[in-house]
Parts: structure tokens; sequence; C-alpha cells
């Protein structure tokens, strides 16, 4: 006998007992979204390999190590999506959506990265993302962020995470502390960790993000981002967390912040949790101005985040925070050559008249032991049954599967009646 194949390291299935769960989850990112006004888009998981490597950055850990990456049959390189900003920005670009326009737009779905593979991190995983384009203001800073503790507070777990908050001024002045930041450091190099090493030369933002301890030691005597802030960004900062603490968010500045990725300019920002263990993002984003020319299009200021909708979901199962509905409302059970040929004919009509009704009508026959039995298994909350009386008659003999409530036998009208109130649940 063959091999079993299985899956992909880092590329995990999901299965059925697990899917309710991430479908309360997307539902409530998509209420959430709809509810700021910002439309859904769609975006292809295969995109130029040039796209993340002139928007990401070339020097970055992302394009370095993790990106799946390859020749097509064409001889042009393509990669598999490692975020969905770059993707968004090129759609945007290519139908003409962002110049001299204001677009709210989300997207959920999977990313790329090889990494190794950890608790509610994976190879293959998913993304909610949010992006707004056209609004240079500090008002679309904050209502990206806004947006995101609305989710917080809607999954019940705004106790759990922190919004940890930080500016990286403009380009120019993010050059300036760059050099210096580069200047510091030089004179410990003998004393930084191999990857502080490395990125020394080619991105020195990134050391501040050391979890090497010796590092983060001399990183303490570091110069500080906000001393290089020009006065726009520094008031572009100040409109942001006014308008924050107007609003009742409150956030910790941590100048350390800079994020991963090449594009970020002003605003950037973080939602932490220690709920996972150490601590953790479950949200990440910021400013990005310049990403839209960068890639070819008109000068378009945007903002925008992503969360992992792993980390998310485990996070909310850990807190007990998810309740996600049955999967099965109702397991119709025939029995008898009438009822079987007629149970296709009731199941359509009960799902023609309750279209938010979840039934399974079983199919292959057997006895009512065999029958119950399955309908057990499936979740039901309640049994079906019809026989040949019951088809005589009109009626339907409801059985409960979950508590000690008697079975009745009802008319057609008395049983939409009685299922009405699962369509709600």
């Amino acid at each position: 006998m063959a091999n079993t194949i299985q899956a992909i390291r880092g590329m995990n299935d999901l299965l059925p007992e697990q899917s309710p769960a991430w479908q309360q989850v997307e539902a409530a990112i998509r209420r959430v979204a709809a509810s700021y006004g910002y439309s859904e888009i769609r975006m292809p998981v295969l995109e130029s390999t040039q796209l993340f490597k002139r928007s990401i950055g070339e020097v970055t850990d992302i394009v370095e190590k993790e990106m799946y990456t390859f020749d097509d049959r064409n001889g042009e390189s393509v990669t598999l999506r490692p975020e969905g900003t770059a993707s968004c920005v090129r759609a945007g670009n290519q139908h003409g959506l962002l110049y001299n326009q204001i677009q709210r737009l989300w997207y959920m779905g999977p990313m790329f990265r090889y990494e190794r593979p950890q608790k509610g991190r994976y190879r293959q995983f998913h993304q909610f993302g949010i992006e707004t384009f056209g609004l240079e203001s500090a008002d679309a800073d904050a209502e990206v962020i806004l947006l995101s503790a609305r989710l917080w507070r809607e999954f019940g777990i705004a106790d759990q995470v922190e919004l940890q908050l930080n500016s990286l001024g403009s380009n120019e002045a993010r050059a300036n502390y760059r050099d210096a930041l580069k200047s510091y450091l030089s004179d410990y190099s003998s004393e930084l960790d191999d990857d502080s090493m490395r990125r020394l030369e080619s991105n020195p933002l990134r050391i501040l993000d050391s979890k090497d301890q010796s590092t983060q030691k001399i990183l303490a005597g570091a110069p500080r981002l906000s001393e290089y802030w020009d006065a726009e960004s520094k008031e572009h900062f100040e409109q942001l967390t006014a308008r924050l603490e107007a609003a009742g968010i409150s956030y910790t500045l941590n100048e350390r912040l800079v994020r991963g990725l090449d594009y970020y300019n002003r605003t950037v920002f973080e939602w932490v949790t220690t709920a996972l263990g150490a601590q953790g993002t479950v949200c990440a984003g910021g400013r990005y101005d310049g990403l839209v020319e960068q890639l070819g299009g008109k000068a378009t200021p945007a903002v925008g985040f992503a969360m992992g909708m792993e980390r998310l979901v485990l996070l909310l199962q850990e807190q007990g925070k998810l309740t996600p509905r049955r999967t099965v409302d109702a397991y119709l059970m025939p029995f008898g050559e009438e009822a079987e040929l007629n149970a296709p004919r009731i199941a359509e009509q009960l799902r023609n008249d309750l279209p938010e009704l979840r039934l399974v009508s079983h199919c292959g026959g057997g006895s009512m032991k065999k029958q119950m039995k399955k309908a057990d298994k499936s979740g039901a909350e309640i049994a079906l049954i019809i026989g040949a009386d019951e088809i005589a008659q009109q009626q339907v003999t409801v059985k409960p599967l979950r508590t000690a409530e008697e079975q009745q036998t009802l008319g057609w009208q008395s049983l939409l009646e009685y299922l009405q109130p699962m369509t709600r649940g």
C-alpha cells in the first residue's frame, strides 16, 4: 500500500469541528468592517516577485528568508503573497481606484511565509486587513485604530490587549534617525548579536526589535526616535493621540516600535497580548504614504492594519469567548417506503419556508435505532420523524434530542412556528 500523503509542514487543515469558530470570527469582522463603511476586495494569492521586493524591502527578513518564490513556466519570478497591503495597492493602481479618491477597503485570506511553525503561527496563515487610501489627516489613523478596538470589544477581549503606539516621522526624519542609530550601534558592534550585526548595515531600525538581552541593554542608551521627528509628524502624532484619548482609547508610547516592513512612515501601532504566554502581537499596522507612488501610482496617502486570524482565534478560544452556533438544527428521519419517497420533498419545503434552518435529511434507510444514533451524532437539537401515519395526516413528529421534553406530533404550520426560534440562534 502506498504511503499516505501528509500536508506540507506548517500548512494546516481546518477541520469541520474547527470551522464554526472561524465562521463566528469572520462574521464579526465583516459586520464591524461594514459598520465603518469599508468594502471588501479580493486579490490573487500569486503575484510578481518584484511587487514584494519593491514594497517590503529587499533587505527585510520576509524577502531574504521567508517568501515562497519560484519561476513559472514562462520563466517569470512569482511569489505566494506574504502579506496583503502590497497586493491591495497593486490592485488599486491597476484598476484606477486610488488617485484623487478615498477608498476604505478590507480583505481576508491566506498568506505564506517560510517560518518555523509554532503555536498560532504557520507557513500558510490567514490575515484580515484594513486599508484606507486618500486621507492624510490623523482622523484616518484614529479610525483604523478605533475599528480594531471595536473588534476587541465585539469579541469581549478588550481587557486582554494593549495598544502600543509610535511615529517614524517623515521619510527624511526616519533616514536621519537611521543614520544616528547606526552611528551609535557601530561603537558596540563587537557586542551585538549576529542578527543585529547583519542588520547594522542593511536595516538598523530592525535592531530595535532584537530579543537578545545584551543588545537590549545596549539599546537602552540609544538615540530616541522622537528626537528626530519633523514638526509636521509631531503635530500629526499629537492629533492622533488627542483623538484616541477623546474616544477613551488608552495606549502606551513605544519608541522601539518600528514594524518590519520598509514602507511605513509616521504612525505605527501594534495591539499586543500576554494571554498567549510571552507578549505577542495580534494586530499591527500604520501609515504608508509613499507606497502607492513607489509601486507606480500617483502619490496617495494611506493607512491600515492586518491581524493574524490563527492567533486571534486561538486567543478567543483560550479566553472562552467563542460560542459558535450548531452546524445542524434538525435531523429528518423517514421510516417506510412512502416516507422515504416523500422525505426529499418535505426537506425542500422546510428549506423553502425556513431558509435559515440547518437541516440534515437522513439517507440510506435503516432502523429507528440506527437513524436515531446518526441524528444524535449530527449534533442536531431535534429529530423530525415521518412515517406512513405522518404522511397520511400531513404531520411531523418532533423528538427533542438535547432535553427531556416530550416528543409531539405537529401539523405543518405548528411545525414552522416550533422551528422558527432555531433559525435565530
